[in-house]
């Protein structure tokens, strides 16, 4: 701590909050320096924290903990509000195969590190602090330290892991960012083009909503009221507007049908011509050009009065006149199905006439200024159910110590839940994705800044005067050898794709630099939600892999 010592008015707090700012800058402007377009990203934070840290010590212990482990909260939380409410359909989808190749990938490193023990002289408490730092997994880490606590082991090999850790950690950010280059360099990946895959096979998972004009020829429809239309609920269609002698009205339940009318259909392609065929013939007719003072607009849900309510107990079109055609939610276009309920932030594509849409728009909200607020009670009670449920031991046959998803497990968990049903009562969680971006961006930098200033002081003097550079050289097989396996699998032979493979290989790591990388090369939302798919299984088993080391080394089972 000798340069600070021009500061020696500044209480530990301070000397604290000095240092990681510093760090912060600093990594940020690292992570900017791009060679190739490649660049280290949010993880130039973890370098400068080990290079500050080795001139610095230790500051404020006690702080520093906190600050990390709310740093990490904060990020995982914001991660699962995210992706929350497309988590479910993509388990659904790609589940079990990325988590089938993220099982293999932690059983893979957990054979490299037994095979290191086996094969050399590195003590086994120095195997699974590099174990845990090479997958960048601090529960791991804690787990063996538990674990050989309760086979009696001794106080000096009980810090062996820490210094195992320390000294893999870096490399276990460095070695996944290398692997994600790596597979992207020799396969000469695009990541624009990757991203606007994963969007095109995403939209394809929901039918795409299209729109047909058809014009009435069946007579035996004749006079019918539109909702008996025949097959229009079982196909999940909507009737969004109806011409009849080249005028333009917004149908209701009242509203018949007769043969010559012109009705505009929204629903997937192939229902539109199931409907078709039912009604009539297409009708080229422009419905834009007919007189009419019918118009569309797209609406959002922000009044918290209405979230749960469904389609079918609003009942737009006979309360309000107006005609609900779309639903977006989250970037996926739904099908405004009678059960469809509300959630905050569903865009709504409302069609009526000016003064009806101004009164539907009253009732469901759409006010721009309450989709910009963070609601800040809903995130705190997110928060503490997440580290609560993170606290939780769940005892598993066989196993001397309870395992524990963790402050980073439990958080994340809460939040893709909480996020997937929207809103208990009054409490909507539903975060602005400005606000969202920077709260994670600010937790993984104060996370990264802490284990960077932790490991700086023992950092440079293992490496020099210990066996660091041997250890380092372990830890990267443990990190690369299952990144790239998986990695390269996943890709040529699953046919990933490539945002995909970057969530799974973090999430495999339980990385979060990793994601904040991953989410910097591209927009979309495919590594987020390949992470949280893969994270919870993931933590478990990096949480076992030491203990069965243990088990099978130490104590010769």
């Amino acid at each position: 701590m000798d340069f600070l010592n021009v500061f020696g008015g500044l209480n530990e707090i301070a000397q604290a909050t000095l240092l990681l700012s510093i760090v912060a800058a600093l990594g940020i402007a690292i992570g900017n320096i791009r060679y190739r377009a490649v660049s280290l990203g949010i993880g130039g934070v973890l370098f400068a924290g080990i290079l500050v840290g080795h001139f610095s010590g230790e500051v404020a212990p006690a702080a520093m903990h906190f600050i990390q482990e709310f740093g990490l909260i904060l990020f995982v939380y914001t991660i699962g509000i995210q992706v929350g409410p497309g988590f479910f359909a993509a388990f659904k989808q790609s589940g079990p195969a990325l988590n089938a190749m993220a099982a293999a990938l932690v059983v893979m490193g957990t054979a490299v590190a037994g095979g290191l023990y086996a094969l050399t002289d590195i003590p086994l408490p120095v195997v699974l602090g590099l174990f845990s730092g090479g997958v960048t997994n601090t529960p791991s880490l804690a787990a063996g330290q538990e674990m050989l606590r309760t086979m009696g082991a001794p106080a000096a090999d009980l810090a062996l892991p820490g210094l195992g850790y320390a000294v893999a950690y870096p490399f276990g950010i460095a070695g996944i960012l290398l692997a994600m280059g790596l597979i992207r360099l020799f396969l000469g990946i695009n990541v624009d083009r990757e991203a606007v895959a994963f969007e095109k096979e995403r939209r394809s998972e929901v039918a795409g909503l299209e729109v047909m004009d058809v014009a009435v020829r069946n007579k035996n429809l004749d006079g019918v009221l539109v909702p008996e239309i025949p097959g229009l609920n079982r196909l999940e269609l909507v009737v969004s507007r109806l011409m009849r002698e080249g005028r333009v009205e917004v149908p209701t339940s009242e509203s018949r049908i007769g043969v010559g009318d012109v009705l505009r259909i929204v629903g997937p392609r192939p229902r539109l011509k199931e409907m078709q065929m039912i009604l009539g013939e297409p009708a080229q007719t422009e419905m834009e050009a007919a007189a009419s003072d019918v118009r569309w607009e797209r609406l959002v849900v922000t009044n918290s009065h209405i979230l749960g309510t469904s389609l079918a107990e609003l009942n737009a079109a006979d309360a309000y006149h107006v005609v609900i055609s779309r639903v977006n939610r989250a970037g996926v276009e739904l099908s405004p199905t009678a059960s469809l309920k509300f959630q905050f932030g569903d865009i709504l594509t409302a069609i009526g006439t000016p003064i009806d849409i101004r009164g539907f728009a009253a009732v469901i909200g759409n006010s721009e200024r309450r989709l910009q607020q963070v609601q800040l009670a809903p995130m705190f009670i997110g928060i503490a159910l997440g580290v609560l449920l993170g606290s939780i031991p769940i005892y598993l046959p066989g196993m001397p110590a309870a395992l524990k998803l963790g402050l980073a497990g439990g958080p994340l968990i809460v939040a893709l839940v909480l996020s997937r049903i929207g809103h208990i009562g009054p409490l909507v969680w539903f975060m602005p994705p400005v606000a969202n971006h920077a709260l994670r961006e600010f937790g993984i930098v104060l996370f990264l800044a802490v284990v960077g200033l932790k490991s700086g002081d023992r950092f440079v003097e293992t490496l020099v005067h210990g066996d660091g550079l041997a250890w380092m050289a372990a830890a990267s097989l443990i990190t690369l050898v299952p990144l790239l396996v998986v990695g390269f699998f996943a890709r040529l032979v699953m046919k990933t794709n490539y945002l995909t493979v970057c969530g799974l290989l973090a999430g495999s790591m339980t990385d979060p630099p990793a994601l904040a990388f991953a989410n910097q090369i591209s927009t979309s939302e495919a590594p987020a939600l390949a992470y949280a798919t893969v994270y919870p299984l993931v933590m478990c088993l990096r949480i076992l892999a030491p203990q069965i080391l243990v088990l099978i080394f130490w104590a010769g089972l």
